[in-house]
């Protein structure tokens, strides 16, 4: 009974807290004066990614939808595009809010933010200083930790030694992610022990690709990671997730199956639906789109401030996917042409097989884990520089 009353004390909690997240959409409010434009300013992954920019361009354009605004996409080809398309963006004084997507856009936000200091930005996975700029950033650790364990453990169950993880540049905000993964391996790892008696001591090979556009350094590191025995495979570079599950999928096909493991961890968006539904196990997902679409709203509600914005597991900025979070994104990858509207029903069914084949007691495990960070009981560590990710290193060395 305890343990009920204290679910549903945390449930009430996150639902409070989501409140302040959520937005109800509609036409602007009396007294706001609008230009009636938005601007997305979008890093070398670009559109098609599936994950990362996709999720910034699909929070972004159901903004401007329901808001009744025009939104402008811009791409950038290379790192020297970041600082003229910003400036650009400002100096013709048409948007409402120039939105940057991602780390790399840092230094041009913060140079463009002080020339124009009238002018509103938001920027995804940074903190830029500037009165001007919303900086919204994510507990990516703490994903990344609920993951982690999942990986352990059925990485365990099934008889693999590793898990792998393919990052790309290697920044802070990727630091977030191996420092909360590391730590849900480990925690993984123990808690597999205290269940089953046996420690199966997983370790982790991973690798900076130092690149989030090129597919085949993700399916060559993916492949490398899984002669050496990983079970799982988790995407942490974008759209080198592509060559991750085409890595994983040669795999599984080599052991005349279709359906893992081994299994990809997919990230940002739910990519479960990838795979025909049976070779991506759960997504971290990282609400990018619920960000952007926060930073609009609150420019069309007059309510826009700069500073920092943080998006949790505890308010759903956070979350490890689970079955509404499929359905709700199949669509996503119908809208990509990535698959169509008649892969739907078995694409689903592959999932639920998938997902009943792995014990309970994991799921149920991944769920306290979850309870834990969420109440506070547990902090996962993070680290923002490479002595701290380092120090995590050593502390979660994973052999």
């Amino acid at each position: 009974m305890k343990s009920r009353i204290r679910l549903f004390t945390l449930l009430v909690a996150v639902a409070l807290l989501i409140g302040g997240l959520m937005v109800v959409t509609g036409g602007a409010s009396a007294g706001v004066a609008l230009k009636g434009k938005v601007a997305v300013i979008l890093d070398v992954g670009g559109r098609g990614d599936l994950s990362f920019n996709d999720m910034g361009f699909k929070g972004t354009d159901e903004a401007a939808a329901d808001f009744g605004l025009q939104m402008d996409a811009i791409q950038s080809a290379s790192d020297a595009d970041y600082l003229p398309n910003t400036r650009n963006a400002a100096v013709s004084g048409q948007y409402d809010l120039i939105l940057g997507v991602g780390f790399l856009l840092t230094d041009a936000f913060n140079t463009v933010a002080q020339e124009f200091p009238d002018q509103k930005f938001a920027i995804i996975d940074s903190v830029v200083p500037q009165p001007n700029v919303m900086s919204i950033v994510f507990a990516e650790n703490e994903g990344s930790a609920l993951v982690g364990a999942l990986s352990a453990m059925v990485a365990a169950y099934y008889g693999y030694p590793k898990v792998g993880v393919v990052l790309g540049i290697e920044i802070p905000v990727l630091y977030h992610f191996e420092a909360g993964y590391r730590f849900g391996i480990d925690w993984g790892n123990k808690k597999y022990e205290q269940i089953t008696g046996t420690n199966p001591n997983i370790g982790l090979l991973w690798t900076y690709t130092g690149t989030f556009s090129d597919i085949a350094k993700g399916y060559a590191a993916s492949q490398a990671m899984l002669a050496q025995g990983a079970g799982l495979i988790y995407n942490v570079a974008g759209p080198l997730g592509i060559g991750d599950l085409q890595a994983v999928t040669e795999a599984v096909r080599a052991q005349g199956r279709e359906a893992g493991p081994p299994f990809m961890i997919g990230v940002d968006a739910n990519q479960d639906w990838m795979g025909d539904g049976h070779r991506v196990l759960a997504s971290m997902m990282k609400r990018v789109d619920r960000g952007c679409y926060k930073a609009v709203a609150d420019v069309v509600y007059g309510t826009f401030q700069g500073g920092i914005v943080s998006l949790r597991l505890i308010n759903r900025g956070i979350a490890i996917s689970r079955y509404q979070d499929l359905l709700d994104f199949i669509q996503f990858g119908i809208n990509a042409g990535a698959i169509t509207e008649a892969d739907k029903p078995k694409i689903i069914s592959n999932w639920l097989e998938m997902r009943s084949k792995i014990p309970y007691w994991i799921w149920d495990a991944v769920s306290e884990l979850e309870m834990k960070i969420v109440s506070g009981e547990i902090v996962v560590p993070t680290a923002n520089t490479i002595e701290e990710m380092q120090a995590i290193r050593a502390q979660y060395p994973l052999p």
